[in-house]
């Protein structure tokens, strides 16, 4: 896999999309404007001509850092703290649903919300990008080795449909509708966040905090990526979405659902912040 150290998804300012590397030294989204970065070649991370060039270009907007996701793969219940909010007992085995590949949305898109998505809810999550195909993988092989990086999303979820009586307590659909996978806004190798726990990840909804918390994963990433790969291909470009901390809109007194208009923010350090407004359709 190639060596870069953020990599960032942009058009150019004539409309170009391309790759390239963020120094260090910037920060947001809105910060990435203007800045001169190394370009690379090549339409995905993980393929073998994906390479940094000689080249330099100019960031006019930073996209999703994918340009296609097959899936991604949602585990629930993966920090104690959200377990106990949701007043239950700690999973012996990962909890997980999926969000279809049209769930993807850049780091600053507008979201959609259908008007039948009621009780809109937030969950800011780290998230992990797969970037060599894994399966079967065994107790001699590091987990890591297949991991393109980590980037920073939000589990947009309409709890209305993830009610029992609706849902038969499935997730999958509430979460699923068009660009309820907000990621961005670049990938991080796992290199250079060798101790995950020490990162905080902290949503924010009109600069209002509302969760913070280390990282704290109940199933770390290499025994995440390892469970996953039982039986099936892990394909590169899935997106692996590890958990929310305590804090969501469902379990505040009273709830606190994000409505038409607000925007919600996720930061990790480390990595940087996405910040989607959500635009309810009439």
């Amino acid at each position: 896999m190639p060596s870069f150290n953020r990599l960032v998804r942009f058009e150019n300012e004539s409309g170009q999309v391309m790759y390239g590397d963020v120094p260090d030294n910037v920060g947001t989204p809105d910060s990435f404007v203007g800045t001169r970065v190394d370009v690379f070649e090549g339409d995905t991370p993980w393929g073998a001509s994906f390479q940094r060039t000689a080249r330099q270009d100019v960031i006019a907007k930073v996209l999703a850092p994918l340009p296609h996701v097959p899936i991604f793969i949602g585990v629930g219940m993966n920090y104690k703290t959200h377990v106990g909010e949701n007043k239950t007992d700690l999973p012996q085995y990962p909890v997980l649903f999926n969000k279809p590949s049209g769930a993807l949305a850049g780091p600053e898109d507008d979201i959609p919300i259908h008007k039948e998505a009621q009780l809109l809810d937030y969950e800011g999550e780290l998230c992990v990008i797969i970037g060599k195909d894994a399966k079967n993988l065994s107790n001699s092989e590091d987990p890591l080795d297949y991991v393109l990086g980590y980037t920073v999303g939000n589990d947009v979820s309409s709890r209305w449909w993830q009610m029992p009586e609706r849902s038969g307590q499935q997730a999958g659909y509430a979460k699923s509708f068009d660009k309820f996978a907000p990621i961005g806004p670049v990938i991080v190798p796992t290199s250079k966040l060798p101790n995950l726990s020490k990162q905080t990840i902290t949503t924010r909804v009109n600069r209002e905090e509302r969760q913070k918390s280390e990282i704290d994963l109940i199933f770390d990433v290499s025994e995440m990526v390892t469970f996953l790969s039982r039986g099936r291909t892990l394909e590169s470009g899935t997106v692996i979405m590890t958990g929310t901390p305590s804090g969501v809109a469902f379990f505040m007194k009273p709830p606190g659902f994000v409505k038409d208009g607000d925007v919600v923010e996720v930061e990790i350090t480390g990595i940087g912040k996405i910040r989607n407004k959500h635009v309810f359709e009439k």
